[in-house]
């Protein structure tokens, strides 16, 4: 029996906003609710609202810039930067700029519907 899981085909999630998202590892792609890895790129003037997700986000900036606004603090991170977000931190992701922003986010445990906890 193998000793690892070969990604090819990352489960490609349906958005509306024009968001790319495509996850690797995680409940929608091999149900694994222990970690997720997405890959996603997200246009320009993109963003989603606040929430208070149940899990700790580390986000990998490949390209671009990306805004988080964290319990009231706002960043921007640039290519090569990276964050770890603790789970229960209220936070909104955005991309307020020209240029659209890829970039990696790792979930632990993994991202869901359920436990991301999005302000309507």
């Amino acid at each position: 029996m193998k000793k690892y899981t070969l990604q090819k085909s990352p489960f490609v999630v349906p958005t509306n906003d024009g968001k790319l998202i495509e996850e690797h590892f995680g409940n929608a792609t091999n149900n694994n609710s222990d970690v997720s890895i997405a890959h996603m790129v997200a246009p320009p003037k993109w963003s989603e609202p606040f929430q208070v997700p149940e899990f700790d986000e580390y986000t990998y900036i490949i390209k671009g810039k990306k805004q988080f606004i964290i319990e009231g603090e706002t960043l921007i991170l640039e290519a090569g930067q990276s964050i770890k977000i603790e789970k229960n931190a209220r936070v909104q992701y955005s991309n307020p700029f020209d240029e659209p922003c890829e970039y990696l986010s790792v979930c632990l445990p993994a991202f869901s519907l359920e436990k991301v906890n999005r302000e309507d």
